[in-house]
């Protein structure tokens, strides 16, 4: 995914720049990057991530870098900030979002006279210099967000630091979410609500789909409104977003809650207690808990101080190997017991059959699982969630494919008919997917329920994912 943060400020920006990055590290694990600018001109600063915490990588930079206008990014791709120099004056520019027609892009630049773009390793190109180049090609900055988003097949929010302060995008149909907040002699963007709390921000405003704003620090001036198409992903409540995070007035946490209240009214399964796979499991778990009267309960407990998030490597052995690794079970919570067991999806379903067969092996007599959202039917066009190169990746599309064959796997209608709840291809489908898996039972989260739990108009929510309909 990925996170950005910008600060716009009368006085030094950093220290508000390098604690609102920080606060987007769970939405990136690859890159983190500062720009500034100040006396001395532009300066930047990027450091890789994959194996220590950005504070720790970045804690040496705050005396170094000098400016009252910052921006930067947690990145799970490319290197950015990236600083440019064009037609238009230097700026800086950092990204959020995914480009489906890079290839068609890049050729077209070069069509047009675009000389190189710089080659990362593996040979792939930095998005966010293709945006960059997309900008270029028009008169004015402003001008340039607006045919860059227009041309993404995808998504993209970003933000570009001028001299004169920093232009702030959300993507054009709001998939992911971009604030701005407000305190004396300073305004903030952010990725997240919940990062520039603690910096003494409010929230001045959530921009809208589309919605372009250049911001100083005493200013905030409209570039272009707030479109009608809203298509905010729903994945950022069932998981990315962090717990305290609020998107258009619905926080992550209570959504949670709920997620799992809505789990637990369709469920008559017996059990001890319920458990939550940590961390986005937790909250709905105890909202399973609240509704059913079932004990909530910790059988393992995560340990953090070093290890690095479970899916933070590339290769997915070792990415399997630390989230077992991390867990470290309470046997007189495991042994003999019966427990619903709720994480927030199932992707490839290797780490949940490996914790199942770790709760087996420590003593559980059952374990039932119940993800928090629909079985993944497709892999993300817009926000590269699920990690997967290939949507045979998802388990769901594996069974299917065992089931119907090549011919008719990738069939629209028949995939339909799975991600209807009441069919008999979709009971099929979990029948298999919870033998393969060896869980006790398998019920998913309903797609309905879960946005009745997110409770904003179903039509302003993305839910390719799970339904194919975009």
């Amino acid at each position: 995914m990925g996170g950005i943060f910008g600060v716009a400020s009368k006085e030094s920006c950093v220290f508000d720049l390098f604690f609102g990055i920080d606060y987007h590290s769970h939405l990136g694990t690859h890159r983190g990057g500062m720009a500034v600018y100040g006396e001395n001109g532009f300066n930047r600063s990027i450091h890789n991530i994959e194996n220590s915490p950005f504070r720790t990588k970045f804690e040496h930079d705050i005396d170094e870098l000098k400016g009252n206008l910052g921006i930067g990014c947690i990145s799970d791709n490319e290197p950015q900030p990236l600083l440019v120099q064009s037609h238009l004056g230097s700026f800086a520019i950092t990204t959020v979002g995914k480009i489906n027609n890079q290839q068609e892009l890049v050729q077209k630049a070069f069509d047009n006279g675009h000389a190189h773009f710089l080659e990362m390793s593996g040979g792939s190109i930095n998005a966010t210099e293709l945006v960059a180049s997309l900008i270029n090609e028009k008169a004015s900055i402003s001008e340039g967000i607006k045919y860059a988003q227009e041309m993404i097949d995808g998504s993209m929010t970003l933000m570009v630091m001028t001299k004169y302060g920093i232009f702030a995008a959300r993507d054009k149909v709001g998939r992911t979410p971009l604030f701005i907040g407000k305190k004396d002699n300073a305004h903030c963007i952010s990725f997240e609500d919940f990062a520039y709390a603690n910096l003494g921000y409010k929230t001045c405003r959530e921009l809208g789909p589309g919605e372009i704003v250049f911001v100083t620090p005493d200013n905030l001036k409209l570039l272009n409104p707030p479109g009608d198409q809203m298509k905010i992903c729903a994945f950022l409540w069932v998981y990315y977003g962090y717990p305290n995070a609020s998107y258009e007035g619905v926080n992550v946490e209570m959504m949670r809650y709920k997620c799992g209240e809505l789990l637990a009214k369709r469920d008559t399964v017996t059990s001890d207690y319920v458990a939550g796979v940590p961390d986005s499991g937790i909250a709905h778990a105890v909202g399973y808990a609240n509704a059913s009267g079932v004990p909530f309960a910790r059988p393992f407990i995560k340990y953090t101080p070093t290890w690095p998030r479970s899916f933070m490597p590339q290769n997915q052995t070792k990415r399997n190997q630390i989230a077992k690794m991390k867990l470290i079970p309470v046997d007189e919570l495991i042994k003999d017991k019966k427990m619903v067991l709720i994480d927030d999806s199932i992707v490839r379903g290797t780490q949940l059959r490996e914790t199942t067969e770790y709760l087996y092996e420590n003593g559980a007599k059952e374990v039932h699982i119940r993800p928090a959202c629909p079985p993944l039917l497709y892999g993300c066009k817009y926000l590269n969630f699920s990690r997967s190169d290939s949507e045979l990746d998802l388990i769901a599309r594996r069974v299917i494919l065992k089931r119907e064959g090549e011919e008719k796997a990738n069939d629209p209608e028949i995939l339909a008919e799975y991600a209807d709840p009441n069919s008999e291809k979709y009971q099929g489908m979990l029948n298999d997917i919870c033998k393969e898996l060896n869980f006790t039972s398998l019920r998913y989260h309903r797609l309905d329920d879960m946005i009745e739990s997110i409770g904003i108009d179903p039509d302003k929510l993305c839910t390719y994912c799970w339904s194919g309909k975009k």
